[in-house]
């Protein structure tokens, strides 16, 4: 079969870890960056004679996420053993579910008004344990293993193969995180390890339901690296089929430094891992009452706080979505808002100074020096006239440098904006007198000369100058030939 004439049929497994205290079987905290194997314990060690305990806060968590990507939560599911042999893999077998799992159905939506990818459909979320880690590079030679990890509890959530390219690929995985970061059952941070994907790539004739033999991706520890690998993948699949190759079922590892995928195994069936049933565990039943209080508890999502963002503050459609990409910038944004009373400002100053500020650094809202409060006041004093726009900037780089409020920075550096007519008049007449060929230009109509000289006034005045109260000055000196 050629490679020319086939489509891709992509889809995702995204492992997640959820947002717990302890770990799914155990008391064992589930802390990332800790010594290794220094949270452990004989159940997560997979001692004889110990046994697992369903930690009900992991199920929970669980439960959330699947109702919020609309899942069918069944009342009772069941744990099995996934048996194979690994050295992080302390019991020989992991705590899984398999042929009846926690949930089914839901899907990934595109954002509300993206209507370039369509919906991913699920096939199934269900929870499981976390094996420890492998680390190669410890020690020369040899592998080192650290267990903290082992019995750290995760969703895993499995697609349809639904996904039709690299970019949707990107947009589905962009989307989940951001519906799992509303519900908090997750912080999805991929470089701790809380969100890892896989995604299964096969091609197919175009227009064909069949689908063809399928390669599995991993070590992708970012969803740009997803969409290239996957993107990689169709390509060597494609050229391997035009050279009249055949298609091996195998797992790759993605090689993000070298823009390449090495094949690690012959990928495994679920006949290879001698699934049964939990014997230490009986079957999960959760409540339907507890499954409708939960959904009743979900949290505002996404689209839902885009739209009434934009019914409650006015919002222009982007700035909506810019906002509420994020939980907890749309948080930030509304505090900000009503402690400034002014949302249009808000807006923009959280979007252009505050994202500009922590895109430039890739840091998290949590790591912004300005309170939303502080903020507000920022915006107070630019509203009510004490602060021009330059100086609000001046002021708001004082803020992210000392920590200190905005009225503090702005009396205790005297750079309130000066409306007293006498006071402005000096500085136009300064710059009248310093600049007359271009006032004769103003006089002449060329207006984009205001520009200038209104900068030089600003420059003259510290930025303190009332920009009306200037150029009203300058437009009625120069209409007069006071040069």
């Amino acid at each position: 079969m050629s490679g020319r004439g086939l489509e891709p049929v992509i889809g995702l497994e995204v492992h997640v870890q959820l947002a717990t205290k302890t770990k799914l079987f155990c008391a064992d905290i589930a802390e990332f960056g800790a010594p290794p194997n220094t949270h452990v314990c004989p159940v997560c060690l997979g001692l004889p004679g110990a046994l697992p305990v369903t930690n009900a806060a992991a199920i929970e968590l669980a439960v959330i996420a699947a109702l919020g990507f609309g899942c069918n939560v069944h009342p009772t599911s069941a744990f099995a053993r996934k048996n194979y042999f690994y050295p992080d893999l302390p019991k020989g077998y992991q705590i899984t579910q398999f042929d009846r799992p926690l949930a089914t159905g839901g899907s990934i939506d595109s954002p509300a008004g993206e209507s370039t990818h369509p919906p991913v459909r699920l096939r199934r979320v269900h929870v499981e344990e976390d094996a420890g880690k492998s680390l190669h590079d410890r020690i020369d030679g040899c592998t080192a293993v650290d267990l903290n990890r082992a019995g750290t509890p995760l969703i895993e959530i499995v697609t349809e193969p639904d996904v039709v390219s690299p970019p949707h690929a990107r947009a589905c995985l962009t989307r989940l995180k951001q519906v799992l970061e509303y519900l908090e059952v997750s912080d999805c941070d991929m470089e701790k390890g809380s969100l890892r994907v896989d995604a299964n790539v096969s091609l197919r004739r175009t227009g064909e339901t069949s689908l063809g033999t399928k390669t599995e991706l991993k070590n992708m520890n970012s969803f740009s690296s997803v969409e290239r690998a996957i993107e990689f993948e169709i390509g060597r699949q494609r050229a391997l089929l035009d050279a009249g190759g055949t298609i091996d079922s195998c797992t790759l590892l993605w090689d993000a430094a070298s823009g390449e995928a090495r094949v690690m195994r012959l990928k495994e069936e679920s006949r290879d891992y001698r699934y049964f049933p939990e014997p230490d565990l009986p079957p999960l039943v959760i409540d339907r009452s507890r499954i409708e209080l939960l959904r009743d508890g979900l949290p505002e999502l996404p689209d839902a706080r885009k739209r009434r963002l934009r019914n409650q503050f006015g919002l222009p459609e982007y700035d909506a979505g810019v906002l509420t990409a994020s939980r907890v910038i749309a948080d930030y944004f509304e505090r900000v808002a009503q402690l400034s009373g002014d949302a249009k400002a808000s807006s923009n100053r959280v979007m252009t100074d505050v994202l500009g500020w922590l895109n430039e650094r890739r840091l998290t809202i949590d790591a912004f020096p300005v309170s939303a409060d502080a903020l507000a006041g920022l915006i107070r004093l630019t509203v009510d006239g004490t602060l021009s726009s330059s100086l609000a900037r001046t002021v708001f780089a004082r803020m992210i440098e000392t920590g200190r409020e905005a009225a503090e920075i702005v009396e205790t550096e005297d750079l309130a904006q000066v409306s007293d007519r006498q006071a402005v008049e000096a500085w136009v007449d300064d710059v009248v007198a310093r600049f007359p060929e271009e006032v004769k230009r103003l006089r002449d109509g060329e207006t984009k000369v205001l520009a200038f000289l209104m900068g030089q006034v600003m420059k003259e005045s510290a930025g303190r100058a009332d920009p009306r109260s200037a150029s009203e000055l300058i437009r009625r000196k120069a209409e007069a030939g006071t040069a």
